[in-house]
């Protein structure tokens, strides 16, 4: 079995963090890690093919935004928060902050704009 790389907690970087976060299909991938616990590969509502899906998936584990864990045939992501909040205190719960309310903002625009409302 191919051996995964993890960074340890002390060599996460943070331009490396940011680089994965700054991906909007990387983003999603770990606000719904976030919302719904560890997740299958194959779990993820994303527009992307199952090889994109895996590249971003290891540039989310290289930057040590996750943890991979292989039961079986499946790969099973994680975030590692306390890790996260070790070496940057406060920035994965801003940045997904950021993106919760940019959706929401999102949503709202789009439901004004079909309910007649948008200028």
């Amino acid at each position: 079995m191919k051996v995964l790389y993890h960074p340890d907690r002390e060599d996460v970087q943070l331009s490396s963090v940011l680089y994965a976060l700054s991906d909007p299909i990387r983003l999603s991938i770990v606000a719904e890690i976030r919302r719904r616990g560890e997740q299958a590969c194959n779990s993820f509502d994303v527009p992307v093919a199952k090889s994109t899906l895996s590249h971003h998936a290891r540039t989310l584990r290289e930057a040590g935004v996750v943890r991979t864990r292989i039961q079986g045939t499946q790969r099973f992501l994680s975030l590692r928060e306390e890790d996260l909040e070790y070496r940057f205190p406060g920035l994965l719960d801003t940045i997904l902050q950021a993106y919760e309310l940019s959706n929401r903002n999102l949503s709202d625009e789009s439901e004004n704009k079909t309910d007649g409302k948008a200028d």
